[in-house]
């Protein structure tokens, strides 16, 4: 687990208290603390600390600062991986710092029995102010501490975290990014903090980066394809791919973006039975039937994917809520592989329930909490190939 915060004024302490009773931190971690400038703005203090050797499925409290600075969270261990154990994702992209976004994390958190956030990228639109106004950093921070600070985020790097502004002397991509979100990267044999995969109970995520080199023989390149035959399907049955730009997108907004990473990695996807694709970068929801493109159907010189049992189910849900509006504009009609299509912000729930099956949930900012948009049960593609997922009103 790593814990990460920031102090303003002075460095203080990189050490962190926890253990398994709020009244007794009878445990300690060292971490370290770092800073960076960009442009004309410089960082506080940020403090990493890496816990190990935690137990499964225990409640952990921990405190973080000095003196009277001390504040105290508390987060849930996962269970031990298994193929048939339970657990449950929140799946939030393009966040940003908006009235919408502040509706979109109460929606989720008041609708949430998620244990961790599968976030699709684009956190806090720093871009999008005059001089990538990094402020923008800290106060995002603070607006999503509620919760990330209780459960795991397992983070996803988007277009808007790329910050390269060779205008302003800032020629290195992901900089804040890069210090502010550690990932556990190398633990999964990355040599970057953009690509990496975890282990979650019954699943197995990988995340991929849209904005860094993806052809062949490239870093990423060569670690997924030498990630894909490490994945375990009898222990860790569910193969969730995250990533920022969608593959298939029928909005008329960042379309066929992904268009050249598709080309070069569908056809894994296809063979090694991904179940479930998540991407963000469109500011809007949709849902496709299991389809690929690597087998082509020609009409009239067009090429149009094909019904797939072995190829994964490709969500958008880029509608945090971001600075930017929704994404209203689509394509007509409707393209065959597009089963669900909405502009409305929201949040989805991914409940895994056994090596077999899991329901899926997409909820609107503007439906009570316990309305489904969209829903569907998923038969995981290892051990059912065969069965057809359903929309849960078939």
């Amino acid at each position: 687990m790593i814990i990460s915060w920031v102090t303003t004024i002075e460095p203080g302490s990189s050490t962190v208290l926890y253990g398994t009773s709020e009244d007794n931190l009878n445990f300690s971690a060292d971490g370290k603390h770092t800073q960076y400038t960009f442009y004309n703005y410089t960082s506080g203090y940020i403090h990493h600390c890496t816990i190990k050797k935690l137990e499964f499925d225990t409640k952990y409290y921990y405190a973080v600062g000095i003196g009277q600075t001390v504040r105290k969270f508390w987060f849930r261990t996962p269970p031990k991986s298994g193929p048939d154990v339970p657990y449950t994702f929140g799946l939030i992209g393009d966040l940003g710092q908006s009235y919408d976004s502040n509706i979109t994390l109460a929606h989720y958190e008041s609708n949430s029995k998620a244990q961790a956030v599968l976030f699709v990228g684009d956190l806090c639109y720093a871009d999008n102010y005059p001089y990538h106004d990094n402020v923008r950093w800290d106060t995002w921070a603070r607006f999503v501490e509620r919760n990330v600070a209780y459960q795991p985020w397992i983070w996803t790097a988007g277009n808007h975290e790329i910050d390269f502004a060779p205008e302003l002397g800032e020629t290195k991509p992901f900089k804040p990014y890069s210090y502010r979100y550690p990932t556990p990267y190398k633990a999964s044999g990355s040599t970057a903090p953009f690509w990496y995969s975890v282990k979650r109970a019954s699943a197995y995520i990988i995340v991929l980066a849209s904005y860094s080199s993806y052809g062949k023989y490239t870093p990423q390149y060569k670690w997924l394809e030498a990630e894909f035959p490490k994945v375990n399907r009898s222990e860790t049955p569910w193969l969730i791919v995250l990533l920022h730009a969608p593959w298939y997108n029928s909005y008329n907004y960042h379309y066929m973006e992904g268009e050249s990473m598709r080309v070069m990695y569908e056809p894994w996807f296809v063979k090694y039975k991904v179940d479930l694709v998540f991407a963000g970068h469109v500011h809007a929801y949709e849902r496709t039937h299991r389809i690929s493109n690597v087998a082509y159907n020609i009409v009239n010189g067009q090429c149009t994917p094909v019904h797939d049992q072995s190829a994964p189910v490709y969500i958008t849900i880029g509608d945090g809520g971001n600075q930017e509006g929704l994404a209203t504009n689509m394509t007509a009609p409707q393209p065959g592989y597009s089963a669900f299509r909405e502009s409305s912000f929201g949040h989805a729930i991914l409940d895994i329930k056994n090596r077999t099956h899991a329901y899926y949930t997409w909820h609107r900012n503007q439906d009570g909490n316990a309305v489904a948009a969209d829903s569907m049960w998923f038969t995981n593609r290892y051990w059912q190939p065969t069965d057809e997922s359903l929309d849960d009103s078939q």
